[in-house]
């Protein structure tokens, strides 16, 4: 498969920055670290855990992470990429991922899939790990059910692992009095930050590296407006990276220097 001309002109391997990027190569900064560790506890401790950040700041790519070195004989992901289909949703995807048919009526439902979760647990040796993403989505309703899901034991234990994963809405919805409940079985909560000026420097070295790119490529001042353009979200900096790149192959420079980079902030930012 041929490059882009703007990938071969700077002699790269193969088009950096893309979302196909094995979990072992992801850019472990500290709050990639940090996440995956957190959510390793949930894992480990049939816990209920919630992930936040802003848009394109990694959370995803930390679930990603997290879940590939999990054991498939041990452990049996639900990952669940947009919670928008009601209370009912949210057992059928339980029990249809487990391998059932779903019940009609839902309170056959709702106790086939509590059934279900305790039989991974106890019979077949394997633990659930339940991954909700886009979680600041979900309905106060849909909250409550979750909270039943969880207290299905009667606060003994838990039958699955439960990640939630969303904006910085959630936490502050989960922090309302309606859902106190629910609030007090979180055993762990993590923001994931924007990066700084050194992380986002560090982040496209890395993934030039992996590209086949070791000598440096963007100049410092260009590094400073690609970061600021992002707001040091790693999906904004991978856009702006690759326009500027594309720019600089443009005008034939070997360099990525502050004029490119200021090309690339001003199609980013263009209404």
């Amino acid at each position: 498969m041929s490059l882009p001309p703007w990938v071969a002109h700077f002699g790269l391997e193969k088009t950096p920055f893309g979302k196909s990027i094995a979990p072992g190569d992801l850019f472990a900064r500290p709050a990639h670290v940090e996440a995956v560790a957190r959510i390793n506890f949930c894992v480990a401790e049939s816990a209920l855990g919630v992930i936040v950040g802003d848009v394109g700041a990694g959370k995803t790519v930390s679930v990603r992470a997290a879940v590939s070195v999990l054991d498939p004989t041990r452990h049996q992901v639900i990952y669940i990429a947009n919670p928008a289909f009601g209370t009912r949703g949210l057992y059928v995807t339980i029990v249809r991922a487990l391998g059932a048919e779903p019940r009609y009526l839902k309170a056959e439902l709702m106790a086939q899939a509590t059934d279900l979760l305790a039989a991974e647990e106890d019979e077949r040796h394997r633990r659930v790990v339940m991954i909700c993403d886009e979680a600041h989505l979900l309905e106060p309703a849909q909250l409550e059910e979750l909270r039943l899901l969880t207290n299905a034991q009667m606060d003994s234990a838990s039958s699955f692992a439960g990640i939630l994963v969303g904006q910085p809405t959630l936490s502050r919805q989960l922090r309302m009095g309606t859902f106190a409940a629910l609030d007090q079985r979180i055993a762990t909560r993590f923001a994931v930050k924007a990066m700084d000026i050194g992380e986002s420097a560090a982040y496209l070295r890395h993934h030039l590296a992996l590209a086949g790119r070791q000598e440096p490529l963007f100049a410092d001042d260009a590094i400073a407006r690609l970061h600021r353009v992002a707001n040091g979200l790693p999906r904004m900096l991978n856009n702006a990276a690759i326009a500027a790149m594309i720019a600089a192959a443009t005008d034939g420079k070997d360099l990525i220097d502050d004029a490119c980079a200021k090309k690339a902030a001003a199609e980013l930012t263009r209404d």
